[in-house]
């Protein structure tokens, strides 16, 4: 039988769609660009759950028919058909209930943000670095697939190749919903291409997620940053050192600093730059919405302080272990290769059985 809650909260959600579908009609919210934006973002959310209302009302009737059927109808032909129907009805509708339930749960409201990937070498010295080179590689190969859209901000190479520093902008689908799972202590293991006496080293970068703001999410005053103008550093004294087109922010009420030098115009760099900086602000606020969920549940995302251990990535085995799910792929080469699906469908399940857990739905 049906859960009559989930029926129940459906009815309301319908009144406050057709509440939602005026306002935004309305010419005093249009105007209102912030309002607007959120009031459309939460029009488009009620419509995917009343869609999935009207698929489970169909499934139930369905069930209802074919009941009735078995309990009226004599021909053992048609008795067959029903009894068909009533069973695959039965089988989905707890499959049915969980989806819904899932959509009546408030979803993180940065899920469909685009997103800020900061990707930083650790302990572990030159070969820290070598491996934040192959994150990233690996997150541009993933990113790739999905037909997301990658933009470097700045970079600092490291002595032996990869990166000390890297920071770029994912644009797509569901973007920082998908990748926000990456936040954390990522560990490898294996035998560094600088070690002599083939042993194995343990070294870590951290890799560090935020979602990207939209210009009305922060204000940000003129008076509060700081603009440094500078030489872009490039490789063998190429063009790009001989422009002041780098540009460095510093937010002088928290400290913040950003820089950008990705493009050779200096309002270009700026822009980014500022995008950057206003996530990293917002990310403050942000990150105090996710340290009070994992107060009071288990949760995939990492908390703000970036220190916890999520992943291992194990070369003499070729195995990669998530510790949060405690889920291990045995394929490490195709992994670092971009193939993370499975992997990240794993803590996304994780994440919402955690969800549903809470809700007590």
């Amino acid at each position: 039988m049906a859960d009559n809650s989930i029926l129940a909260k459906l009815e309301g959600i319908q009144n406050r769609f057709d509440e939602v579908s005026l306002l935004i009609t309305d010419p005093s919210v249009i105007a209102d660009m912030k309002r607007f934006v959120k009031l459309n973002k939460e029009y488009h959310d009620l419509e995917k759950i009343l869609a999935a209302c009207r698929t489970f009302k169909g499934l139930l009737k369905n069930i209802e028919d074919a009941k009735e059927l078995l309990s009226t109808e004599s021909d053992p032909e048609i008795r067959e058909m029903a009894k068909e129907e009533l069973e695959e009805g039965l089988k989905q509708q707890p499959i049915q209930e969980e989806a819904i339930k899932l959509l009546l749960i408030p979803a993180d409201p940065e899920d469909s943000k685009n997103a800020i990937v900061e990707i930083r070498g650790g302990t572990g010295g030159d070969e820290a670095a070598i491996f934040a080179g192959d994150l990233f590689r690996m997150y541009v190969r993933y990113c790739e697939n999905k037909g997301w859209k990658i933009e470097v901000s700045s970079s600092s190479e490291g002595s032996s190749g990869g990166y000390k520093e890297i920071v770029f902008t994912v644009s797509g689908e569901n973007v920082y919903g998908t990748l926000k799972y990456e936040s954390g202590v990522h560990r490898v293991q294996r035998v560094p291409a600088t070690e002599t006496q083939g042993r194995i080293h343990t070294s870590a970068a951290t890799v560090a997620v935020l979602p990207e703001a939209d210009e009305f999410d922060i204000e940000l005053k003129e008076s509060d940053i700081r603009v440094d103008i500078f030489c872009a550093s490039g490789h063998g004294g190429q063009s790009v050192n001989t422009t002041y087109s780098a540009v460095r922010l510093v937010h002088l009420p928290t400290g913040i600093t950003v820089q950008n030098q990705d493009e050779k115009s200096q309002l270009k760099n700026k822009a980014k730059a500022m995008m950057v900086l206003r996530s990293r602000l917002y990310n403050l606020e942000y990150q105090k919405y996710i340290d009070e969920i994992a107060a009071h549940r288990k949760t995939m995302v990492s908390t703000g302080d970036r220190s916890a251990k999520i992943r291992t990535y194990n070369y003499p085995q070729g195995r990669v272990t998530d510790h949060r799910i405690n889920f291990t792929i045995y394929n490490l080469s195709t992994f670092m290769n971009g193939d993370l699906q499975e992997m990240i469908d794993k803590l996304i399940i994780a994440e919402n059985a955690e969800r549903l857990k809470a809700a007590e739905l």
